[in-house]
């Protein structure tokens, strides 16, 4: 199934990207998640017209993107969450709690799904998250965990 990706999404695409995918995914995960949209014709046609446009910027996004990365990683973002005595977390940190503690520090305002945390956080201490700032750019942001 055919499918334009509205938002970019790990390991298929960026936005505006044509992919196919199995019908139960688009259906149950992109379509829901306002990821993707189904491909016609007539959209195939605003995908090209969004691609033009994006070429334009894509430079000036660029080194926007690398200037972003710098102020990311070069400080430690402190995430609280309820933890148990033993340092265990009840539940884990979330891509939103990473962006709120980012902008609660003076730092840009992320789009949760661009966050990624490649193993759950669960304890207390440091950690690493990373954020898709474009195609080309990712940043690894320090996170430092403390019950509260």
């Amino acid at each position: 199934m055919k499918v334009i990706l509205t938002h970019e999404v790990s390991g298929l695409g960026t936005a505006g990207d044509v992919v196919d995918v199995k019908p139960g995914y688009a259906r149950n995960f992109l379509y829901r998640r306002g990821l993707a949209e189904q491909w016609t014709k007539g959209a195939q046609k605003q995908v090209e017209a969004l691609a033009a446009g994006r070429a334009a910027r894509a430079v000036k996004s660029l080194e926007e993107a690398t200037s972003i990365k710098g102020n990311l990683e070069s400080q430690t973002y402190t995430v609280s969450a309820h933890a148990g005595e033993s340092g265990r977390l009840f539940g884990a940190v979330t891509s939103r709690e990473v962006a709120a503690a980012v902008v609660a520090a003076g730092g840009p305002e992320l789009d949760r799904r661009t966050i990624e945390i490649p193993t759950p956080i669960k304890n207390v201490g440091p950690s690493e998250a990373l954020v898709r700032l474009h195609p080309e750019v990712q940043a690894k942001v320090a996170l430092d965990v403390v019950a509260g």
